[in-house]
């Protein structure tokens, strides 16, 4: 027998030869495109550490979502950015709150054409920044964030949300929303929880997309970078409180997680492939250093590869042109 015998090369002689053996393929259906909307704006505002990404106007962002939609991209996340905060994120409840008045908007442009999603956080609309209401000597109350919680979920299912994504990393968030949401008759409204958010350096790029107040850090309720387990135990609490989908966050430095949290619930897997990662490989390209359109479709692929049928990601329309 001739030496090699084993040759493995054999199917990658030919882009047809590797298309047949491919294992993992990226899809405009699994993407989901997270956009900003900004109360007032009269123009896009663009966000200067996110290269082509924008703060939407009403016009942009209807036009925006509608140009999704047409490439195939199978869902919208949804974040507000207001005029004016306060205490307790009194905002994002308000059914005339810019995030709320968004989904109405987009509802009328895009009706079931795509799944609509919106964020269920408070630190879009806190003066202080964190995901809760805060206690008289500065921590955030989880139980007390849980009310809040319940209240948004309404205004967002009412205004016409067909997932709602807990993002607070609060104890119980997703068991207390699904009873509210049950108990004002939106049984139909899924839940896509964040169920291991990790307190990662790679938001620093979102704090700007979002005009974020914060000031410290959020390590008493995202999660650990160290830890792993946790993320799995995270994730599984949720789903046995009634999540539809859970999700990793970010994606590229938690790959492992996307894994093991797949092998380990029994609801579709999701992946943030967050702001920081998107702005590192547009500063990379910018300067010429790597190939932007092949990084990108890796950069999904190896999100797909680890184990998420849902990605979202601030290039899904551009991602959606290219794989196809």
């Amino acid at each position: 027998m001739g030496y090699p015998a084993q040759r493995p090369r054999r199917l990658r002689t030919t882009p047809a030869m590797r298309r047949l053996v491919a294992e993992t393929s990226v899809e405009p259906r699994h993407l989901v495109l997270p956009m900003f909307v900004r109360e007032g704006a009269s123009e896009p505002v663009p966000i200067v550490s996110m290269p082509g990404v924008v703060q939407h106007t009403s016009d942009s962002l209807r036009k925006a979502a509608v140009e999704a939609v047409a490439a195939g991209v199978s869902g919208l996340m949804l974040y507000g950015v207001p005029l004016a905060k306060d205490a307790t994120g009194s905002g994002g409840v308000d059914p005339d709150g810019i995030l709320n008045v968004a989904l109405r908007e987009l509802v009328a442009e895009v009706g079931d054409a795509t799944v609509l999603m919106a964020d269920l956080c408070l630190d879009e609309f806190t003066d202080h920044g964190h995901c809760g209401v805060l206690t008289p000597d500065g921590r955030v109350d989880n139980d007390a964030t849980l009310e809040v919680y319940g209240r948004m979920a309404v205004a967002q299912a009412e205004a016409g949300a067909h997932l709602l994504g807990p993002s607070g990393m609060m104890d119980g968030q997703v068991g207390h929303v699904r009873s509210v949401l049950d108990a004002a008759g939106h049984t139909d409204t899924g839940i896509f929880a964040y169920a291991a958010k990790y307190a990662s350096a790679f938001y620093g790029p979102f704090r700007e997309a979002v005009a974020s107040s914060l000031e410290g850090d959020r390590r008493t309720y995202q999660q650990d970078p160290a830890n792993a387990v946790e993320a799995v135990r995270e994730a599984r609490l949720d789903v046995e409180e009634g999540a539809d989908l859970v999700m990793v966050k970010p994606a590229m430095g938690y790959l492992d997680l996307v894994a093991a949290v797949r092998a380990n619930v029994d609801v579709p897997v999701g992946a943030y492939n967050i702001s920081g990662e998107y702005s590192m490989v547009e500063a990379a390209a910018a300067n010429g250093w790597i190939n932007r359109e092949a990084a990108i479709v890796e950069v999904l692929t190896s999100v797909r590869r680890a184990g998420a049928s849902v990605v979202l990601t601030y290039w899904a329309t551009e991602a959606a042109h290219l794989i196809r």
